[in-house]
């Protein structure tokens, strides 16, 4: 992997593929690049014979540094080094979390002409922004106690996942890779802030944005995210049909072609 080195001195590990408009891809908790996650390494593939293509560690995971502590300022300061390292200027498509941070890095200026996100987990209602207050709570409990693995649980059940699939998972090899990451789950709580959708600060993201959700995610999702997409100047609203939290990268490979500008999909597909 490449290194860009981030404002604070901290250095960023990358790799890129393809020639063409470049397009930044932003994980979601608990990823990294040099792992190869599914999602980011087919949706590169699909996405690389038209565009040039950047996916990378965030802060604290895989090859990448952590200077700390912790800023949300710190991590937009990763994502303009990678903006740079590309030209100074591109699109992103941030995952999750990883969405929050595309939204926020676009609100402190950076050149993000089109930004695309997916289900990033705001709660813009009192009792949701309650229930996080708890659940950041227990999270740094938890991770001051040295629990990483209850940590990673904890992220695992809020967001959905079944008991019985987390005792599986706790057996299964790719476990002590998600313990590792477990510190990184404070930084992803932090980039959410109190949880509610910081609408004032987003009414500067003036660029055409996606917002996208999947057709079959829970209603309080469909919901937070429609509420994301009505507090953006120009932002547009799209359902994944049959996708969930989960995205298949063939099916949102197109939608990213088309919204990035180019309607290649579209002309090998007639």
């Amino acid at each position: 992997m490449d290194k860009a080195l981030s404002r604070d001195g901290t250095s960023i590990a990358y790799r890129h593929r393809g020639e063409g408009p470049p397009v930044i891809l932003v994980g979601g908790a608990l990823s990294t690049a040099a792992t190869e996650a599914p999602l980011a390494r087919l949706l590169a593939r699909l996405l690389a014979p038209h565009f040039e293509v950047v996916t990378y560690d965030r802060r604290g995971r895989g090859s990448s540094g952590d200077s700390g502590p912790y800023s949300v300022e710190r991590e937009t300061g990763d994502l303009a080094a990678l903006v740079a390292v590309v030209g100074g200027r591109t699109s992103v498509f941030g995952v999750g979390a990883g969405g929050a941070l595309a939204l926020e890095a676009r609100a402190a200026g950076l050149p993000v002409d089109l930004p695309a996100v997916h289900q990033p987990p705001y709660i813009p209602w009192a009792s949701g922004v309650r229930f996080k207050a708890c659940c950041t709570a227990r999270l740094h409990r938890l991770l001051s106690a040295g629990d990483r693995g209850g940590a990673v649980e904890l992220f695992l059940s809020v967001t959905g996942v079944p008991a019985d699939m987390i005792a599986r998972m706790r057996r299964a090899p790719l476990w002590p890779g998600l313990v590792s990451l477990a510190h990184t789950l404070a930084y992803d709580d932090a980039l959410l802030g109190v949880g509610a959708i910081p609408a004032e600060r987003f009414a500067s993201v003036t660029s055409r944005t996606l917002v996208a959700f999947g057709g079959f995610s829970p209603t309080p999702a469909r919901l937070a995210t429609r509420a994301l997409a009505d507090a953006l100047p120009r932002a547009r609203h799209r359902t994944l049909t049959g996708q969930n939290r989960d995205l298949a990268p063939q099916a949102v490979a197109p939608v990213l072609a088309e919204f990035f500008g180019r309607d290649v999909y579209a002309r090998q597909a007639s």
